[in-house]
């Protein structure tokens, strides 16, 4: 009886810490200040590419994965919301990115994403990536992209 008390008492005190350091984790991204939510699909499907049951040309919702972007300087880094990884899992230039379209979530995608969502298009040094942020988030992000340094090539469509 002893041991399952502990046992018990153990799990849950595993539980109650591993939610404080995901806390402790958003606090410190946080911290320099920046930040917006942004569900990130790195692999992007081709046009014909779609679920089964999808509908056909609508877009799916796999791939997508939510997770938190910091402005710092002229890059995006943005950390996975689910792990204890202190470093961003991907970062973003600004002289890479370029825009190609806009467009609201569909199908399976409204399901996958935030309800307030809206999906940006972009190119990263040639290779096909979706962002999903909020209507005031998109706002201040293609706003820092066109306050490039003078010379430095952007396309916000």
């Amino acid at each position: 009886m002893f041991l399952a008390l502990l046992v018990s008492a153990l799990v849950v005190a595993l539980v109650v810490i591993g939610l404080f350091v995901f806390g402790l984790r958003r606090r410190l991204i946080q911290r320099s200040g920046g930040t917006f939510d942004c569900s990130l699909r790195w692999t992007v499907p081709d046009e014909g590419d779609s679920a089964p049951g999808s509908g056909g040309g609508t877009p799916s919702g796999k791939g997508w994965v939510y997770g938190v972007a910091r402005y710092s300087g002229d890059r995006v880094a943005w950390f996975r919301v689910f792990s204890y990884a202190p470093r961003p899992r991907r970062v973003l230039e600004r002289s890479g990115i370029e825009v190609l379209a806009r467009r609201m979530p569909e199908g399976e995608e409204e399901l996958a994403l935030l309800s307030d969502s809206v999906v940006l298009g972009c190119l990263h040094h040639g290779r096909h990536v979706e962002l999903a942020m909020s209507e005031d988030a998109l706002t201040g992000f293609l706003a820092w992209l066109e306050a490039a340094p003078p010379g430095q090539r952007v396309n916000v469509a």
